[in-house]
């Protein structure tokens, strides 16, 4: 058989953005590098970033395929349409390992054979399927190496569940947890047993690994890394933003470049060029959380009586929720929108401070740019990014919530005030533009995240000449 140019390596994400955005990053990453990469993603999703969402197909900003498989549920609504969540993924499970078999034959038989698929972590079963075919398996987590770490000590039995909700929690990797620095379905598993379920799952094949990798740098969560590397085959490979905003080799990666919901870029980007430098709060809580009323006044309330300029991404789906005539009572100092294109937002000199729900991604945005946090978190790994915010990078402020669970507007006003016009901001402040050089630096030529990445291809390649 004829040698071919290039390895291949397909990249297999569960259709959510913060799993999205991530994974479409690394692909970019690895094709700059000379690897020829396919994009394998679910036909629901397929629609969606073709249909009237605004959503554009990764190929309309770069040369990266695009492979569909089944996850049961291919008409309007996809998951939507299953009995629960449980049932949707058994589905998914069932029908995506086999039409993932599928494409992996019909590329083999184009002559186009994969070397690797890199998986979404939340999807183990794909492990099964690439070594049943024969090719190398990658696992790849989008949250902290923290919050995997917290899992796989309750996976494998050494942190015992449930929880003493007054004792302190020491776990190798990790700086002394309280309870509610843990992930909710560590926290609370019996609130989410399907998502606790999900969470062990990860594990259950996770040593047949080749490789593992995490959308972190290692200077970022050196001690959680270097213990866990005990026991996976571990890459650090982040941050995962486009390079324009990190190390500017590639001019042309701006944007993620798949979006599932629409940006109202050209109005936010107008309304900041109009204030002064650090002024602004910028506030969203990403593509999936949902505030309850109560908490949604709250905040309105914090917003007011720091009286500071906001631009807040309250999505259509949560829009009633916000108190009668608050967007045209408060627009000479703040400007509602529901979506928006964040890391231009976070890049924009105007913005000095990011109130967020502390998802990874947002976390790393943040981060990468340079931008002080308050940390309002909701649930899944967010308490445990909200504690290392806080109290470990020390680039924020967590908001504390009342013994109801909520973050009174009060709270939300001290913190924001504090960080654009405090002693401790200062502070913040200068913590922030530090981790912003670092993170700049490990994807950087020669950083820790390339050098990893540049292992992975050169492994890649040797394994195909060797094939």
């Amino acid at each position: 058989m004829e040698k071919r140019e290039k390895a291949h390596c397909l990249v297999l994400f569960y259709p959510i953005q913060g799993h999205i955005n991530p994974m479409l990053q690394f692909s970019k990453r690895l094709q700059h590098k000379g690897l020829k990469v396919t994009l394998v993603t679910t036909r629901s999703v397929h629609k969606a970033m073709h249909g009237d969402g605004g959503g554009k197909s990764p190929s309309s900003y770069s040369s990266i395929a695009l492979e569909t498989i089944s996850d049961g549920f291919d008409g309007e609504g996809g998951s939507a349409q299953a009995e629960s969540i449980q049932a949707y993924w058994d589905r998914f499970r069932e029908i995506g390992s086999q039409t993932l078999a599928e494409v992996i034959d019909k590329l083999s038989a184009s002559g186009h054979p994969a070397d690797c698929l890199v998986y979404d972590q939340i999807l183990p079963w794909a492990l099964d399927v690439a070594k049943r075919v024969g090719i190398a398996g990658a696992a790849f987590f989008t949250v902290s190496c923290a919050v995997t770490n917290i899992y796989s000590l309750v996976h494998n039995g050494l942190l015992k569940l449930p929880l003493n909700p007054d004792s302190q929690i020491l776990l190798p990797g990790l700086p002394p947890l309280q309870p509610s620095d843990t992930p909710s379905f560590v926290y609370a598993p019996e609130s989410y047993p399907a998502f606790f379920k999900l969470s062990m799952e990860q594990f259950s094949n996770l040593d047949k690994a080749d490789w593992v990798f995490y959308s972190t740098f290692y200077e970022l969560e050196q001690e959680a890394v270097d213990w866990m590397a005990k026991f996976w085959p571990l890459r650090t490979i982040g941050p995962t933003i486009p390079s324009m905003y990190l190390d500017k080799r590639h001019e042309e990666d701006k944007e993620y470049g798949l979006s599932l919901l629409n940006p109202n870029s050209d109005a936010c980007m107008k309304w900041l060029n109009a204030k002064p430098k650090g002024s602004v709060a910028y506030v969203s809580f990403g593509s999936v959380a949902k505030l309850g009323e109560e908490k949604t006044e709250e905040l309105c309330l914090g917003l007011r009586r720091s009286k500071c300029y906001f631009l807040w991404v309250v999505r259509a789906s949560e829009s009633a929720k916000l108190p009668k005539g608050f967007a045209e009572e408060t627009s000479e100092k703040g400007l509602v929108v529901s979506w928006c294109p964040q890391l231009e937002v976070l890049a924009h000199e105007a913005v000095g401070c990011f109130v967020t729900h502390c998802g990874w991604n947002s976390t790393l945005e943040a981060l990468s740019l340079g931008v002080p946090m308050v940390a309002v978190p909701q649930w899944v790994d967010q308490g445990t990014n909200a504690k290392f915010i806080m109290d470990v990078w020390k680039i924020g402020l967590k908001a504390q919530a009342d013994e109801k669970g909520i973050v009174r507007g009060e709270e939300i006003a001290h913190c924001v005030r504090e960080i654009l016009d405090g002693e401790r901001g200062k502070e913040i402040q200068t913590n922030a533009l530090k981790w912003k050089a670092l993170a700049k630096n490990a994807v950087d030529e020669g950083g820790s995240s390339d050098k990893n990445i540049d292992e992975f291809i050169a492994k890649l390649v040797q394994n195909q000449n060797h094939s």
